[in-house]
């Protein structure tokens, strides 16, 4: 059992209130051995330690955190205690400047708790910078994913309707085995034959409006389809032609810048 030295023996009843020269700590530990509790005691049920229950009772707020938690740590006290807590923290407000030079209201400014809170703080930036940085090329992916998938089916399509040469990006009709357009037999057509001898752009069409040709040419074409032929040729010096055999002379179709558009027929 702990002895209070400095309370009297016959001294058995609880101090109503907190005197105008009575320490806060002082105050606790007259009330505490009074009631007859050990510091064990009240260790265990306020989860404080003993050491910081010894300097709460001799008022060492050096030993002790900052204001606020000795308040704190008082007022968990006097309510264990049943004393009067308001009054003791009044006493506390009071003395503590005196004690220590500081206000009561104050916070240390190399605080470890208040550096934790920067390190944490800072640390919270960094990751949310990070988090911002992947959401953000998670984006940039998504976007040239779809536009990547928007082209290659523009390209498919394209590639669909038209009918490319992959020799020399041509764009040929296709015929049937016996030379013959599309839509016309090759029992009832005319004949054309181009030979080049350097690329140029050609349309060629049939009576029927039939495609036979179009786009730029560098190989001999064999066509055959219903006459008259429109002939569209860019550079007719590039080009020699023949209808049913017969060579065709582009002279007499070409106009001064070198190409030739007219109709032809046997």
């Amino acid at each position: 059992m702990e002895i209070d030295t400095n309370t009297p023996k016959n001294t058995s009843s609880t101090p109503s209130s907190i005197g105008s020269a009575q320490r806060p700590g002082e105050y606790l530990r007259q009330i505490r051995m009074s009631q007859g509790k050990e510091l064990s005691d009240v260790a265990q049920e306020l989860k404080i330690s003993e050491k910081q229950l010894v300097a709460l009772e001799k008022d060492d707020y050096q030993s002790l955190p900052q204001a606020p938690f000795i308040k704190g740590y008082y007022r968990a006290y006097a309510k264990f205690l049943n004393a009067d807590a308001t009054a003791l923290i009044q006493r506390f407000d009071e003395i503590y400047s005196t004690d220590t030079g500081l206000t009561s209201s104050h916070t240390l400014k190399d605080s470890p708790i208040k550096s934790m809170g920067r390190l944490t703080r800072g640390k919270r930036r960094g990751s949310n910078t990070w988090l911002k940085r992947i959401i953000l090329l998670i984006l940039i992916i998504a976007i040239v994913w779809a536009l990547w998938s928007v082209l290659s089916n523009w390209m498919s399509k394209n590639h669909q309707t038209q009918l490319v040469d992959n020799a020399n990006g041509v764009e040929v009709i296709e015929f049937d085995s016996a030379g013959v357009g599309t839509g016309v037999a090759s029992s009832s057509g005319d004949q054309l034959v181009l030979d080049f001898n350097r690329p140029t752009s050609v349309m060629i069409q049939d009576a029927t409006g039939n495609t036979l040709a179009q786009g730029r040419q560098s190989e001999s074409l064999t066509l055959s389809g219903q006459a008259p032929f429109s002939i569209r040729i860019d550079d007719a010096e590039a080009v020699q032609l023949k209808l049913n055999n017969e060579q065709i002379g582009l002279s007499s179709y070409t106009n001064a810048s070198g190409s030739a558009d007219f109709r032809l027929s046997p």
